[in-house]
């Protein structure tokens, strides 16, 4: 009996070990915005300096990059699912399903 509590022991520590080195670090903001367009009935949606995971507004259409930094697209509305990277200065249609980005 002692030996398996030794065993899951182990598993467990390992186990957050591999965890807490997955997940990133909170990210600088980056310097200028990001601009999301959604239809000619709605205004611009702006993320000023935007920094770490932001959700994107319902019906999101266009997604503009004027940082300094490249920006990644996701699926999701938790960053977490896998991205599509737009760089400084270039923009990308964004699907309808899109959750959200990360600068």
């Amino acid at each position: 009996m002692r030996r398996v509590g030794s065993v899951f022991a182990l598993v467990a520590v390992a186990l957050i070990a591999s965890v807490s080195a997955t997940v990133p670090a909170t990210a600088a903001p980056s310097d200028g915005e990001v601009t999301v367009f959604r239809t000619e009935l709605q205004p611009l949606t702006t993320y000023e300096n935007p920094a770490g995971c932001q959700t994107l507004p319902v019906g999101a259409h266009v997604l503009v990059n004027r940082t300094d930094k490249p920006v990644r697209v996701y699926r999701d509305p938790f960053c977490l699912t896998p991205s599509l990277t737009v760089q400084p200065g270039y923009g990308t249609h964004v699907p309808p399903d899109t959750g959200s980005f990360s600068a």
